[in-house]
């Protein structure tokens, strides 16, 4: 049903388009046939509209991957650095949020740990709208920041990474099913930075998977009800994610594709000293106006990864 409604809601799309443009074009001859300044102006900003519209439909074309349609789990991790990759992963986390306002989506934080001084150890964010994954999927990976150290008294140049895991939520019981056997619950003390106490019951949960040995933790809650929800959400999305890519792995493999099981190096830097640019590394597109892109502008890299992508497939 959700299939069947997703492409009734494209059909109806494209149709809508269709009468637009038919109607344009109908303003565009009368227009013409009139010498009407005005109508000619209206034509020409109406237009504009529509190829900004069809450039939106064309990237969402490309997003053809059986979970792109989906829901997205993204994670945000500091990389080593202390206090400067933590302020990192806050401003990721940020650019992110920034990112999921503007197309009008819905994020939760489902997890968060905050650092020792500033920013944050870890945060998990649902983030819910319309191929939430197929667009976010582009941002796995590591990023780095290369900027002067607010934090270093002698405002020094410092390189910071941050590691970014963006996995397609899973329907229990419907994507995979997991026997309670394989699954070791444990529960414990929730901490806030510096590792003080901020829970006196045990709240924060603990779940392993032990087929996979797959962990995972929440502990952002304060009903250990709530935190096992979340802390089994996550799990069925990391399973899902596995299952996902050993498939692609044994494709891959059939077709003699070399596969980098790896995180590998980064993915994308972001330069802020000595000059200022964005550089994706696996598409070469970057750009000079960082605050932008810090504020959640990424269409242009997200659109140049899924035309690269496809050009890869097609290959």
């Amino acid at each position: 049903m959700r299939r069947l409604n997703g492409l009734k809601e494209q059909a109806q799309t494209w149709r809508g388009l269709e009468k637009k443009v038919t109607d344009l074009h109908g303003l565009a001859v009368l227009a013409s046939e009139e010498d009407e300044k005005a109508l000619a102006e209206e034509v020409a900003s109406e237009r504009e509209a529509l190829a900004s519209f069809l450039d939106k439909l064309e990237l969402k074309l490309l997003l053809s991957g059986q979970m792109d349609g989906r829901n997205a789990l993204l994670a945000v991790h500091a990389g080593a650095g202390g206090t400067e990759s933590q302020d990192w992963a806050q401003m990721l986390m940020r650019m992110y949020l920034r990112w999921a306002e503007r197309r009008g989506y819905e994020v939760e934080v489902l997890d968060s740990s905050p650092g020792e001084e500033a920013g944050i150890k870890s945060v998990v964010l649902s983030i819910s709208g319309d191929h939430a994954y197929g667009y976010l999927r582009s941002e796995h990976g590591v990023h780095r920041l290369v900027r002067m150290s607010p934090f270093d008294a002698d405002h020094a140049r410092h390189t910071s990474f941050a590691l970014v895991e963006v996995l397609p939520e899973a329907e229990a019981d419907v994507d995979l099913k997991i026997n309670p056997d394989d699954l070791k619950m444990e529960f414990y003390r929730s901490s806030g930075a510096g590792g003080q106490n901020v829970q006196k019951v045990s709240t924060a949960v603990r779940i392993v998977h032990k087929p996979t040995g797959l962990v995972v933790t929440c502990q952002s809650e304060r009903s250990q009800h709530q935190n096992k929800a979340i802390a089994l959400r996550l799990l069925y999305a990391r399973l899902l994610e596995l299952e996902r890519k050993q498939k692609e792995e044994e494709r891959a493999r059939i077709k003699g594709k070399r596969i980098d099981a790896g995180w590998g190096n980064q993915i994308r830097s972001y330069v802020l000293h000595p000059y200022r640019m964005v550089k994706d590394h696996r598409t070469g597109y970057e750009t000079g106006d960082t605050e932008a892109v810090l504020d959640g502008g990424l269409d242009e890299f997200i659109g140049a990864y899924l035309r690269a992508r496809l050009g890869e497939e097609n290959g």
